[in-house]
């Protein structure tokens, strides 16, 4: 078997991680959790242009957190005789929901799709100040020095949003609602999970937001890149080390894959040097759920696994099915 970028596989499998769990990591996200109440505002629908024999797809908006505007790519079957399964899909980091196309093998097989656009990326999610405002990168850091105000914990409480939703239409099977997704979508997926139990089964690859000091200690860039920028420009002798990587540690979702009840069923390419293959499997030891881990050793941080789709379809059956 070729040589990880990382370490050896053998000692990847018995990898915990050497990002730093915040002392109150569980009664930060309890407390936010208590706070939160359902989901009640109105949502808005729009039938899309797209249509095709089969499927109906729609353009949904809700409001997020702190005001955002969230936008959904939502499809169904056009024939729906009984409840049917509900896939949450999220997309990868600085994107956007891909086409409706990529979307229709899940309607094909009985399932509704519901892609959620992460606020202030590149797709049609405004942030909590203002337009869509289609930041590629940078919002790993957002709000890093106050924990309330981290960006990606106001992505998952749009995640767990969107579950309230998702549960109000009356077609769709609450005890059958998947997530799935590649990179940030993957780390997404684990982390809503993580927050709600009525999600089922999940479906990550190569997922992004977890173990970022080990990130940092690699040097690894794209995505991870930003931590090494922050401290070149806000704090080139280190002084809030400790506090940046303590607050980091609130969404880092290797410190809540324990939390997780769902079957999960992970993706990790040896050569991914974007999400190093260490930092991925510092999620995957933790988890105490039913679990299968897929590693295609030749493979990074790229879209076509060979193999990957059948897989995922498979799951999607599996959801069906159950």
């Amino acid at each position: 078997m070729p040589l990880s970028v990382d370490m050896p596989l053998e000692q990847l499998k018995i990898y915990q991680g050497s990002s730093v769990k915040p002392h109150d990591f569980d009664e930060y996200w309890n407390n936010i959790l208590k706070k939160r109440e359902k989901f009640s505002n109105d949502i808005k629908i729009e039938k899309n242009e797209f249509q095709t024999p089969f499927c109906e797809c729609y353009d949904i908006f809700f409001q997020g957190e702190e005001e955002a505007e969230i936008h959904v790519k939502y499809l169904k079957p056009k024939k729906i005789t009984e409840k049917i399964p509900a896939i949450i899909e999220f997309h990868g980091y600085g994107g956007c929901s891909k086409d409706w196309t990529y979307k229709l093998p899940y309607v094909a097989c009985g399932i509704a799709v519901f892609s959620m656009e992460c606020r202030g990326q590149m797709g049609d999610s405004s942030d909590s100040f203002g337009a869509a405002n289609h930041f590629r990168n940078c919002n790993l850091i957002r709000g890093v020095m106050n924990p309330d105000d981290l960006y990606y914990k106001k992505v998952f409480l749009d995640a767990l949003n969107l579950v309230d939703i998702i549960k109000e239409f009356d077609y769709i099977d609450k005890n059958k609602i998947g997530a799935m997704g590649y990179s940030q979508g993957g780390g997404i997926a684990l982390a809503l999970a993580a927050l709600n139990t009525d999600i089922r089964k999940v479906f990550a690859v190569y997922p992004f937001l977890s173990d970022y000091k080990r990130c940092w200690d690699m040097d690894t860039g794209a995505a991870y890149e930003e931590i090494k920028d922050y401290f070149r420009q806000r704090d080139p002798q280190h002084k809030k080390e400790d506090l940046f990587f303590n607050n980091l540690g609130y969404v880092d979702i290797q410190n809540m894959a324990h939390w997780i009840k769902a079957d999960v069923v992970m993706t990790t390419g040896l050569m991914d040097k974007v999400c190093p293959p260490s930092t991925q499997f510092a999620v995957y030891n933790k988890l105490l759920c039913r679990k299968k881990h897929l590693i295609f050793p030749e493979y990074g941080h790229e879209d076509m696994l060979n193999g990957l789709q059948d897989e995922n379809i498979k799951w999607a059956i599996e959801l069906l099915n159950d």
